[in-house]
C-alpha cells in the first residue's frame, strides 16, 4: 500500500503548462498544491526530446512566458537546451522543486461525489487526495511508433526521436528514418555527415518554408537586459506578425498558396534533381499538415549517401526493411521520427468523473470535447491546460497556457468564494462551444486542404487546433461567465447544489 498526500490542488506535469500553473498559483498566495512528475526533472517535452538539432520553431523571445522573459537567448529560434535551462531557472526562481513529486506517473484519478474530491493514483502506488486537478501534460509527450508487420524482429539498434539513444554511435552506420515531420526535418541534417547510408522513408512530404533564424546581436540582449520595456515591444512585434499567419489557416485560401509560392521556391532553389524534386513537392494546400522551417534539411538530402524512399514501408526484416515496391535495404539502426500521441492520448488513462463516466472511453467514442479546451461537463473541478481544440499552427501555445492558467485560477477563486465545493460546466456550454469550433474549423485549411494529419482524430474531426485568432481566445477566457457553469456542494453537507446564474 502507497503513500496517500492530501493536498488543494494536484498539477500533472512539469512543462509550461504545470509550471505556469504553480507559478500562477503562487502569485496569488497558495501553496496548497504538488506537481505530478513521472520523470525525474521538470521540463516536459524540452527535457523529453534531445535528438541532435532540436530547437523551437516559433521565436524564443515568444515562445516564453510573458512574465518571465529572457533577455539571453543565443538565436531567434533557440535549441532545446536553452529552452531546457530557461524550464529549469523559471521553477527555481519560483521555489516550485518543493512542491514537485519526481518519478510519480499519475495512472488515474477518480471524483468521489460525496466529498468533492479528486483521488489521484500513480504507477508508485501512492494516492493523491486534492480539490482540484488540473492536467498539464499536453500533446507532445507519448511517442508514436507505428506498427509495422515484422516490428519486433528487428535485430540492430531502433528508437524514437523522443527517446533519442545518445550511447548509440550513428557513424558510419547504414540508418533508416521512418517520418518526415517536424521532429525529422532537425535530426536529418544533424545525423547525414556521419552515417555510412540515410535512407528517409516518407509517407508525406511536408511543406518546409525557410527558416528566419539568426544569432540574437550582443547589443540586443544588453539592450533587453537593461530596458526590458525594448524587449517586451520585441516580443509584441513577433505577436502580432505571427497572428497574421491565422488569416491563412482559416478559410482563406489564396494566402496559403502565396506562401506555397515561398515554399516551392525553396524545393527549387535547394533540389536539382527533378525527380527528387517531385518526391519532395506536396499535392496538397499549405497548411493543412503542419508548416515546418528549415534552412538544411533539403541539402541534406541532396548528399549522395542520403536515399528518399516514398514507397511504403511492407515490412520489417531482423536485418531491415522492404518496402511495398518489393525492395530490400539493410540496416544497422532504425529511427522512427513518426510523432505522438495526440487525439488518443488519454484513451488508456482511468479518469473517472459524475456517475462513473470514464473519460478516456468518452473521448474514444464521441470524439475530445470540452469547453475552452479547459473543462469537461461530468468531471468537476478537473481542468486541462492546452485541452482540446487549443493548439496552434500560426503562433505560440504558451500564449494559450498563460489565458487557460489564469482562467482556471478564476474559476478555484469563484468556487471558494461562492462557499461551494465544486464547479462543473453545463452541457449546453460545452455544446454550443464545440458546435462553433468544429462551424469555423471545416472552413479552414485542415478541413478544406486536402490531406490526413495528427490534427484530426480516428473520425476525422479536428480535435486539437483553435480555429482563428489567439486575441479571440483571449477575450473568451479573460473572465469566466458563471452562466457557464454550476456549482456543487458535497452530499453530507445536506445542502442542496447552488445553480450559477441561468
Amino acid at each position: 500500500m502507497g503513500n496517500r498526500t492530501e493536498t488543494g490542488v494536484v498539477i500533472v506535469g512539469t512543462g509550461f503548462s504545470g509550471l505556469g500553473m504553480a507559478i500562477q498559483l503562487r502569485k496569488e498566495g497558495r501553496e496548497d498544491f504538488v506537481l505530478l512528475e513521472k520523470a525525474e526533472e521538470v521540463g516536459g517535452t524540452w527535457r523529453d526530446n534531445t535528438y541532435p538539432g532540436c530547437a523551437c520553431d516559433i521565436q524564443s523571445h515568444m515562445y516564453s512566458f510573458s512574465f518571465e522573459q529572457n533577455p539571453d537567448w543565443s538565436r531567434s529560434f533557440s535549441p532545446q537546451p536553452e529552452i531546457f535551462d530557461y524550464m529549469r531557472r523559471v521553477a527555481r526562481k519560483y521555489d516550485l522543486y518543493r512542491f514537485a513529486r519526481f518519478g510519480q506517473e499519475m495512472t488515474g484519478a477518480r471524483w468521489d461525489a460525496e466529498e468533492n474530491r479528486w483521488y489521484v493514483s500513480t504507477a508508485r502506488g501512492d494516492e493523491f487526495v486534492a480539490r482540484y486537478l488540473v492536467s498539464g501534460v499536453g500533446a507532445l509527450h507519448l511517442p508514436q511508433i507505428p506498427e509495422l508487420p515484422g516490428i519486433e524482429r528487428f535485430a540492430g539498434r531502433s528508437f524514437h526521436s523522443a527517446e533519442w539513444d545518445h550511447d548509440y554511435d550513428l557513424r558510419g552506420k547504414k540508418v533508416a528514418v521512418v517520418g518526415t515531420g517536424a521532429s525529422a526535418i532537425q535530426f536529418v541534417p544533424q545525423i547525414a555527415e556521419d552515417v555510412a547510408q540515410l535512407t528517409v522513408f516518407q509517407r508525406t512530404p511536408p511543406w518546409i518554408m525557410p527558416k528566419p533564424d539568426h544569432a540574437m546581436p550582443d547589443w540586443a540582449k544588453r539592450l533587453f537586459a537593461r530596458v526590458p520595456l525594448t524587449q517586451r515591444v520585441y516580443r509584441d512585434l513577433l505577436y502580432w506578425m505571427l497572428e497574421l499567419r491565422a488569416i491563412g489557416f482559416n478559410g482563406n485560401p489564396r494566402v496559403m498558396k502565396l506562401a506555397q509560392k515561398i515554399a516551392k521556391r525553396h524545393i527549387d532553389n535547394n533540389i536539382a534533381d527533378p525527380a527528387l524534386r517531385a518526391k519532395l513537392t506536396p499535392d496538397y494546400v499549405m497548411g493543412c499538415k503542419r508548416v515546418l522551417i528549415s534552412n538544411d534539411y533539403y541539402p541534406a538530402l541532396n548528399r549522395d549517401n542520403v536515399e528518399v524512399v516514398t514507397d511504403g514501408i511492407a515490412e520489417v526484416t531482423e536485418h531491415g526493411i522492404v518496402d511495398t515496391a518489393g525492395a530490400s535495404r539493410e540496416f544497422d539502426a532504425i529511427i522512427y521520427g513518426t510523432g505522438f500521441h495526440v487525439t488518443d492520448a488519454f484513451d488508456d488513462l482511468d479518469i473517472i468523473g459524475l456517475g462513473g463516466r470514464n473519460l478516456g472511453k468518452q473521448w474514444a467514442e464521441e470524439g475530445m470535447q470540452s469547453y475552452l479546451g479547459v473543462t469537461v461537463t461530468g468531471f468537476p473541478n478537473l481542468f486541462f491546460l492546452l485541452g482540446p481544440n487549443t493548439g496552434l499552427g500560426h503562433n505560440s501555445v504558451v500564449f494559450m497556457i498563460e489565458q487557460q492558467i489564469r482562467y482556471v485560477a478564476e474559476a478555484i477563486r469563484y468556487v471558494e468564494s461562492s462557499g461551494a465545493d465544486a464547479i462543473d460546466v453545463r452541457p449546453r456550454a460545452q455544446q454550443r462551444f464545440n458546435n462553433e469550433v468544429q462551424r469555423k474549423l471545416t472552413e479552414g485549411i485542415w478541413t478544406q486542404g486536402g490531406c490526413k494529419s495528427w490534427y484530426l482524430d480516428a473520425q476525422g474531426v479536428n480535435r486539437t487546433i483553435w480555429p482563428g485568432f489567439t486575441w479571440r481566445y483571449w477575450l473568451r477566457t479573460r473572465k469566466l461567465d458563471p452562466s457557464d457553469y454550476q456549482l456543487l456542494r458535497s452530499v453530507s453537507e445536506e445542502r442542496p447544489t447552488v445553480p450559477a446564474t441561468a
